[in-house]
């Protein structure tokens, strides 16, 4: 059977870490969690499940989760987040896999819970997730939405079940993480000399709106849906205004430099 090192990264994740690591039991043979200097009860919690826990300063999301890859005691690497946690038929499906003496990437659908819904439309499932795979050819790349990257061709394989994603519990913590998420995006976007031109930042609002509500159906997740897809174009307006703001400053140092 071959074995798993399942790794997390975190930064004050008392309020989910528990769930993800007993999601974990009879499907990891070891669980690495690479912490962020968390100020809340992240650690004792993580301790208390007996993982081995690596306090790490922040490097970005591909950065640390490749840190932690290099760290686990097995190649083969189960990536989760914290506020994430595996079905039980999900569960299945992964001992089922760990029988495999030549395993491969394999991936599973992604189900988010929005202040205690669960969402079935706007284009938030089935949110595929490539999360099992070998560390010896594969690592984690990007910035905000990271993604793996293998090193040489190989098969992926769709588990059954879902990964339950515990997303966020209020409006107000999403709007919180479209100001963080949408500088971060503002920034990379900068960095590769892309332009908020003005149909990036007054259009793209409105067509991500019509796209999720209408075309993705997120009316049929009723109030839900029609927050998300607010509170989404709202994150695209932000994510281009701040790019604009980047080169609107940028012009105005270059002026004060001549």
């Amino acid at each position: 059977m071959t074995p798993i090192s399942a790794v997390i990264i975190t930064k004050n994740e008392a309020q989910n870490i528990a769930r993800c690591l007993t999601s974990l039991a009879g499907v990891a043979d070891e669980i690495v969690v690479v912490d962020s200097h968390s100020s809340d009860e992240t650690e004792n919690i993580c301790k208390r499940f007996g993982v081995r826990f690596i306090s790490h300063s922040w490097e970005g999301y591909s950065a640390s989760k490749n840190f932690g890859n290099a760290q686990a005691s097995h190649n083969w690497i189960l990536s989760l987040d914290a506020d994430e946690a595996l079905s039980p038929e999900l569960k299945s499906a992964i001992i089922e896999l760990k029988k495999n003496d030549h395993p491969q990437l394999a991936s599973f659908h992604r189900l988010t819970n929005y202040c205690g819904h669960w969402v079935k439309y706007g284009g938030w499932y089935p949110d595929t997730k490539t999360r099992l795979f070998s560390r010896q050819n594969t690592q984690w790349k990007g910035i905000l939405h990271e993604e793996l990257q293998s090193s040489v061709p190989q098969k992926t394989v769709l588990l059954k079940g879902d990964c339950l994603h515990y997303s966020y519990y209020s409006r107000e913590q999403h709007y919180r993480q479209a100001q963080n998420f949408s500088s971060i995006a503002a920034k990379e976007l900068y960095e590769a000399e892309k332009k908020a031109k003005f149909h990036k930042r007054y259009l793209s609002p409105l067509v991500k709106f019509i796209r999720d509500y209408f075309i993705k159906l997120g009316f049929l997740d009723g109030a839900t849906g029609f927050t998300i897809a607010r509170i989404s174009a709202y994150a695209t307006f932000l994510k281009y205004h701040k790019l604009h703001l980047l080169h609107k400053n940028f012009s105005k140092d270059s002026n004060k430099n001549k």
